[in-house]
């Protein structure tokens, strides 16, 4: 367990500065809300409130570090601090915030103001993630500067080799910048989108079968083999949103590929922005639809089963070292709501730029399978559905509920979906709102062993975007 960096020289001396932190945090916010004088609806508000308990619980004062658990029954906040991809759930909760502030009627210009620092800082502050490494991929060798799984005490020298970052905590990152990107307009959001895209397609496997095909896909990350949706699928809607961004413009991008008549020659070719990310947004979600789709209409979670070698493997062309494609046998392991979820998104999205029929099938298709398989009658509270809560799927929960509400802006039948997540939040703030959070079991509330109640701070900040997609549901209905 990793221990907290900064104590006071006593125990007590360290409950008295959190109960101030506590104090003039909870008046800071205090003075913010009574000074808006400008009307929000209960998604929102309640929202806005969640994140405002999360930050406080989860995080040190000046939002440099987040912690991964609190007890708010025993008021104890466990060391453990938390892994870039739960730290981005933060970033996520704020940017759903701010775009239903600025979507509003009447904007609450002093509410826009304060989100729009948060997410500075929060942005800032992940730098404490960030690290530099030289990776050897399947088109060339080159140095990167991304986000490590693991925090650090110091800014900009975190470890990022082999196993310690993967490829879809960088696409989470993508697709908050560029959230950010578009509710700020702050090109910094965008410039480091683009770069952290251009890792993240470094990862194809652009090696090529025997009838020049590429074998495609993006494995876990550099130090894996393995090809999962969730190092996939995420990625397919930020290309579509970085192809409308550039669809009225003439920037290039030069990219490296194999080629298809000579399988062992890297060659380069310049394109422009929009076509090139429109096609890789097109070539992941037919890897992803082509290989893990299951014959219940959901997504297994990876390609897997390498034996009877699953090391990562060189080849050398020309004097020059590059990764070669290791074989995978077959699609395994749980279909999760999260992979469903970017599909479902990426089936919208690509619909919505290219009007091709079969993603919006797909995403019918998917819409149905999906609620079909995952929500299941609740056992507790009559006439409610429940989703999994297990492990990390209250996160999880929310990119499928996203992917829903993508699909609405296409597809009103989308609509009977999205009502279960907003009953069962609803249910859980009436019956177990506990020190402004909520249980992890929305339905079932609170382990009655109040030590056993510590839970995880992206949970919240999930449960705060999920009540801010309600909210965005209602700009979208009028």
């Amino acid at each position: 367990m990793r221990k907290i960096h900064m104590r006071c020289l006593s125990y007590t001396c360290y409950m008295v500065g959190i109960l101030f932190s506590v104090l003039f945090t909870r008046l800071e916010a205090h003075s913010i809300s009574t000074n808006s004088k400008q009307p929000k609806s209960d998604d929102l508000k309640r929202s806005m409130d969640l994140i405002e308990n999360a930050m406080l619980y989860y995080f040190t004062p000046d939002y440099s570090t987040m912690y991964r658990f609190y007890n708010p029954f025993t008021k104890e906040r466990k060391d453990e601090k938390a892994s870039v991809w739960m730290y981005t759930a933060a970033i996520e909760a704020a940017n759903s915030v701010l775009k239903s502030l600025k979507h509003a009627k009447m904007k609450d210009q002093q509410a826009i103001s304060k989100y729009e620092g948060l997410l500075e800082k929060l942005y800032d502050n992940a730098d404490y993630y960030l690290g530099t490494f030289e990776l050897t991929s399947f088109t060339q060798t080159n140095t990167w500067s991304v986000y490590a799984v693991d925090r650090v005490n110091e800014k900009g020298k975190a470890r990022v080799t082999g196993i310690y970052n993967v490829y879809d905590d960088q696409m989470w990152l993508v697709r908050e910048l560029l959230d950010s990107y578009h509710l700020t307009q702050n090109d910094k959001y965008l410039e480091k989108a683009e770069y952290l895209t251009a890792y993240v397609l470094d990862g194809w496997d652009a090696t090529r079968d025997s009838n020049g095909k590429e074998h495609g896909g993006i494995p876990w990350g550099p130090g894996y083999v393995t090809k999962h949706a969730c190092s996939n699928g995420p990625m397919v809607s930020p290309l579509v949103w970085l192809h409308e961004i550039y669809k009225t413009k003439k920037d290039k991008i030069t990219y490296r590929y194999i080629d298809p008549k000579d399988q062992k020659t890297r060659k380069t070719k310049s394109v422009t922005k929009k076509e090139y990310y429109l096609d890789f947004a097109k070539k992941i979600y037919d890897w992803q639809k082509r290989n893990l789709l299951n014959t219940k209409g959901v997504y297994d979670d990876m390609m897997g089963d390498c034996s009877p070698d699953c090391s990562i493997v060189y080849e050398e062309v020309n004097g020059v070292k590059y990764r070669a494609h290791t074989i995978l046998q077959k699609p395994t392991g749980r279909a999760y709501t999260y992979n469903a979820g970017t599909m479902l998104s990426g089936a919208a999205d690509l619909y919505r730029v290219t009007k091709h029929k079969v993603y919006i099938d797909d995403a019918k298709n998917l819409a149905k399978a999906s609620f079909s398989y995952f929500a299941k009658p609740n056992a507790q509270v009559q006439h409610y559905a429940s989703f999994p809560f297990d492990g990390f799927s209250n996160w999880f929960n929310t990119v499928l509920l996203r992917g829903y509400l993508d699909f609405a802006r296409v597809d009103q039948s989308a609509l009977d979906y999205i009502q279960p997540f907003k009953k069962n939040l609803e249910y859980a703030h009436s019956n177990f709102s506990y020190e402004g959070i909520i249980p992890s079991d929305l339905l079932g509330g609170w382990n009655k062993d109040h030590s056993k109640n510590s839970t995880e701070g992206m949970f919240m900040f999930a449960f705060a975007t999920q009540w801010a997609l309600c909210d965005h549901l209602t700009h979208l209905k009028n």
